[in-house]
């Protein structure tokens, strides 16, 4: 049997501007809202929060 990991992988969202925003996405459960800015160079940014993923949608094809 495999085991299982102690905790679900951060989530991943394509975007398609180069500005966003996290807030944790749980309501009071969340953390504070952070604005985020994705560099054109590798098209993706990490939450310092909660690891949620930012990819832009021009980048998808290359994390791949």
């Amino acid at each position: 049997m495999t085991p299982r990991p102690a905790f679900d992988a951060p989530e991943t969202e394509v975007v398609t501007v180069y500005r966003v925003s996290c807030d944790g996405g749980e309501g009071a459960m969340g953390h504070p809202r952070v604005w985020l800015s994705i560099p054109h160079e590798t098209g993706m940014v990490e939450c310092g929060y909660c690891d949620k993923r930012f990819i832009h949608e021009d980048h998808v094809a290359q994390k791949d």
